[in-house]
């Protein structure tokens, strides 16, 4: 029987239970990304608690894709460039603090009418349950491919000029700034739009997973849902 031989990356939740953030398999020919996932749960039975989507080669797929020699197949657990506008609309990953005045001058030209800000901050509580602070994580590769495609889904919806996005990593205590998002448009309607809509599509599809950390038990847990690729926003 024919083989091949995939790449797989963990992330977050799924690194927790594998032990890893990635490792090669070998299937057999014409295996899909949903016969890899039954493979591990053999290895690891704990996976088959957890629900996962897939990315094949930095893009979301079905379970059925089938898959070939040399693949990255990422196992993407609930999450919560290249342009003539790659100046004008940039998304970024840091582990520093976030400045929203400084994104806005950046954003901001004197063609400008409207700048909206968004700023998504660590609350104290979740669920009924009090919260010290969160950590994030990001599959960084994958996270620019779909955010450039955000990105020119929202030029075509609304009339802005220029926009950014910026997510922090690491450990964001309560009250500091976990993520940015600003959109200067000529007016401040599709100013508004657009900066929601980006903030709702980039939390329901742009890999990166949040865990908390509980206050008094120290215990840590990952929230979110599974991406949501055809999400309107």
């Amino acid at each position: 029987m024919s083989t091949i031989r995939v790449q797989v990356r963990c992330f977050a939740a799924v690194r927790d239970l594998l032990g890893c953030d990635r490792l090669e398999l070998v299937l057999a020919a014409g295996a899909t990304a949903s016969q890899l996932h039954e493979q591990l749960i053999e290895r690891h039975p704990g996976l088959q608690k957890l629900r996962v989507a897939f990315a094949v080669n930095e893009s979301y797929a079905r379970a059925d894709r089938e898959l070939h020699d040399d693949d990255v197949v990422a196992l993407i657990p609930p999450i919560s460039g290249g342009s003539d506008d790659a100046d004008a609309f940039r998304f970024e990953l840091t582990h520093g603090a976030l400045d929203p005045r400084a994104i806005e001058r950046e954003v901001r030209t004197d063609r400008d009418g409207a700048v909206v800000t968004f700023a998504g901050t660590t609350r104290n509580h979740n669920e009924g349950v009090a919260v010290t602070q969160l950590a994030y994580e990001a599959y960084d590769e994958m996270a620019q491919q779909v955010m450039r495609r955000l990105f020119e889904e929202s030029k075509k919806r609304f009339a802005i000029t220029r926009a950014r996005v910026v997510h922090r990593l690491g450990v964001v205590p309560v009250g500091e700034t976990c993520v940015l998002v600003v959109v200067a448009a000529e007016h401040r309607g599709p100013a508004f739009d657009a900066c929601r809509y980006l903030m709702d599509r980039v939390k329901a599809e742009v890999p990166i997973w949040k865990r908390e950390t509980l206050l008094g038990s120290g215990d840590q847990r990952w929230v979110g849902e599974l991406p949501r690729p055809d999400a309107d926003g």
